[in-house]
């Protein structure tokens, strides 16, 4: 069956059988190998991807079921040589060990930000509960997110204005 995909925001087209998984599409069909397949069950959340913009396990997806939508993997998340703020969130805060869970992570992370840019920490642990990460313990990856979210609030601020210095001048 030929289907048409958007993934990362190019139109990809292949012949592939009704029951091919989307992480197999991804992984071994685009060689997008920043997808990871973990647990074979849909457990694990390793292998979540964004479809339109909401994070699905991409174990649990058929491929033909990903046609005409919008895929968005983590080679996406950087814009050239710039991190995404959840991506460098995860540097500063060092919200990875292992990184095999890190994709979905992040990708999980980045979606919570475009639909909620302050969340608490009870919003974050909520949008990764279906995700297992057997090396920080979780503290970590919440602390990665919020520092991504606040980054995400500094740079979409307004300058401060200048301030009057103390003989009364403009800084």
């Amino acid at each position: 069956m030929r289907i048409t995909v958007n993934v990362n925001g190019e139109d990809r087209t292949r012949e592939v059988e009704p029951r091919h998984l989307l992480v197999r599409f991804l992984r071994d069909d685009l060689e997008l190998t920043g997808t990871h397949w973990g647990c074979d069950t849909s457990n694990c959340g390793t292998c979540v991807v964004l479809m339109d913009g909401e994070p699905v396990k991409s174990c649990t997806v058929l491929a033909v079921m990903a046609a005409g939508h919008e895929i968005r993997t983590v080679e996406d998340l950087a814009d050239g040589d710039r991190l995404d703020p959840v991506q460098q969130g995860f540097i500063e805060q060092h919200g990875l060990q292992c990184g095999f869970c890190t994709p979905g992570m992040m990708l999980t992370g980045r979606a919570l930000l475009d639909r909620n840019p302050d969340p608490s920490d009870q919003e974050i642990r909520e949008a990764i509960s279906g995700q297992l990460c057997r090396c920080t313990g979780y503290l970590n990856i919440v602390r990665s997110i919020q520092w991504a979210a606040r980054e995400q609030a500094a740079v979409a601020a307004p300058e401060a204005p200048a301030t009057a210095t103390a003989t009364g001048g403009r800084a």
